[in-house]
């Protein structure tokens, strides 16, 4: 399989790229996870966003911020994949992709996500690190979680 990514800030996304990315978000994040949130923070417009495709279609997002904006480090958020493409090794690829566009922008900053209770292991195998205690988000719990690229 055949993995594009593509990297664009806010403005730079045409209106397709930004319905598309959107559609994605609303599927996985409200609709899947039966979860009813408003989605659209006002964050998009400051985030680096990560397009992944397969051919032309859009399997994976993520988006990436500099230090201050979400927390006083880099993070990422949102990462997806699409259903048909999980279990693949590709939310590693998108991830790691993230990563590495914060390491080379902000070498010296730590990379902080939000991550889903759930998905621990997953981010721990990525050398992410939690950070603090259990709370609930939308209804589902989360825990902060850093990488620290000191070490790196």
């Amino acid at each position: 399989m055949n993995i594009k990514f593509k990297w664009k800030i806010f403005d730079e996304l045409s209106k397709d790229e930004l319905y598309a990315v959107l559609n994605l978000r609303q599927k996985v994040f409200i609709v899947e996870q039966n979860c009813p949130y408003i989605d659209l923070d006002y964050a998009d417009q400051r985030a680096y966003h990560l397009l992944v495709y397969s051919e032309n279609e859009l399997i994976g997002y993520l988006r990436a911020f500099s230090p201050g904006i979400k927390y006083d480090e880099s993070s990422l958020g949102r990462i997806t994949t699409v259903m048909g493409y999980r279990n693949k090794g590709i939310g590693k690829k998108i991830t790691n992709e993230g990563v590495s566009f914060l390491l080379n922008k902000y070498p010296d900053n730590n990379i902080v996500i939000s991550a889903q209770h759930r998905l621990i292991k997953f981010y721990q195998e990525l050398d992410f690190k939690e950070r603090g205690e259990v709370y609930l988000e939308d209804d589902i719990d989360h825990i902060e979680m850093c990488l620290d690229c000191t070490k790196r």
